[in-house]
């Protein structure tokens, strides 16, 4: 299966489709943390190149309802960050899972079909994450575990704080590329 992972920078979604025996490339403005097949560049300039499957994580600055306090300020920054979140569901792929935290896509596009957390899939913390999916079921989780930590709510601020915060766990890619190939 071709599998488009985008805006991912870290590699970690995108590897797990490899593991699985699939031709995946990941896409983001940054480079690759983890070397593989990486466009690094627009991910509108790829969307049209035959894929069966994308995964994407648009990014949540504007969208997600944590910095609700500073919508007031950002109302064109949301409307540009819709768009791209509406360019992404309508792309041309038959199978597409847009992740993204608690946030005003479901308000203004449409609810997501399922909320995960880290703690389904083996990661002992907390993340509410919606799942926006188009031709794809919902995903189980594989392992639920205890000693629920909110580590990604509470890590102190930093240069790379966001980059932190926006990585998908192990767990939940491991259980996107098994669940959603077959």
């Amino acid at each position: 299966m071709k599998v488009l992972i985008a805006c991912e920078f870290s590699g970690i979604v995108r590897t797990a489709f490899e593991e699985a025996g699939h031709d995946a490339m990941s896409c983001d403005l940054l480079p690759s943390e983890i070397p593989g097949n990486h466009y690094q560049g627009d991910v509108r300039e790829v969307l049209n190149n035959g894929w069966d499957m994308m995964v994407c994580h648009p990014p949540c600055t504007h969208l997600a309802v944590s910095g609700a306090r500073w919508f007031k300020g950002k109302q064109e920054e949301q409307k540009e960050a819709l768009e791209f979140v509406r360019i992404l569901m309508s792309a041309p792929i038959e199978k597409i899972a847009l992740e993204n935290p608690v946030s005003i896509i479901s308000s203004h596009i449409r609810k997501p079909d399922q909320y995960i957390q880290p703690w389904q899939f083996g990661h002992p913390e907390t993340k509410k994450t919606g799942l926006w999916l188009k031709g794809l079921p919902c995903l189980k989780p594989t392992k639920i575990v205890e000693g629920r930590e909110n580590r990604v709510h509470r890590m102190p601020p930093s240069e790379d704080r966001w980059k932190e915060r926006s990585r998908t766990y192990t767990g939940i890619a491991k259980a996107m590329a098994e669940q959603w190939t077959t």
